[in-house]
């Protein structure tokens, strides 16, 4: 099991899913005082959202930031019409429209929960004064900016450097789970691929 992480079994079912609570979330960034834990922790608050809820939405905006505590959610954009995944986030991923968070704009994204999920919402305006009076909780925010464009860096970097073959290799090795909880169109699109293709290149790594 991962640290951080517990497991909840889901009735009627053979398995358990995963579930980070807000404390392991706040640590996986860096690491808070006691005391600026127990005020961030103070201001947020958890709710619950059926499967194909939207918590963001293309043309809307959004200026609250969301933590995953239990589910899977993906980010899309519409091309042509036609939805692509560019983003899967599960257990203790961060939620937030860019664009709402530091412009006031409507998102040019929408995430969709693809399981019944549990989120901590972190409102934007008391975030902003936490971050003004107290330094840890800023400097915390500040790491977890930093966190969030290096992952984002390198998942550019893997789409334009790998082929299609060899990034489902590497979503096997790093987040096999992902294969059973994230319906196949979505995972094609994520890798960049029709769904022929990614079920050809399944076929030959089996």
């Amino acid at each position: 099991m991962n640290s951080g992480f517990f497991l909840k079994f889901v009735s009627g079912t053979n398995h358990y899913q995963p579930m980070m609570e807000l404390k392991q979330i706040i640590d996986r960034r860096y690491v808070l005082p006691e005391d600026s834990l127990k005020k961030l922790q103070a201001c947020m608050s958890e709710v619950a959202f059926p499967k194909g809820f939207h918590v963001l939405e293309i043309g809307k905006v959004e200026k609250d930031i969301f933590f995953i505590k239990q589910g899977i959610v993906r980010a899309f954009t519409l091309v042509d019409g036609k939805e692509i995944t560019f983003w899967i986030g599960k257990e203790g991923a961060t939620i937030v429209s860019m664009n709402g968070y530091v412009n006031d704009e409507p998102g040019y994204e929408t995430m969709e929960l693809m399981e019944d999920s549990i989120l901590y919402v972190l409102k934007r305006q008391k975030l902003k004064e936490l971050f003004a009076e107290d330094l840890h909780i800023s400097n915390w925010g500040r790491r977890y900016a930093e966190m969030e464009l290096l992952d984002a860096e390198q998942r550019l970097i893997s789409m334009l450097s790998a082929i299609a073959s060899e990034r489902y290799r590497e979503l096997m090795e790093k987040e096999p789970e992902l294969l059973q909880r994230i319906p196949l169109g979505s995972i094609a699109t994520y890798l960049g691929i029709t769904q022929a293709s990614l079920s050809r290149i399944r076929a030959h790594v089996k």
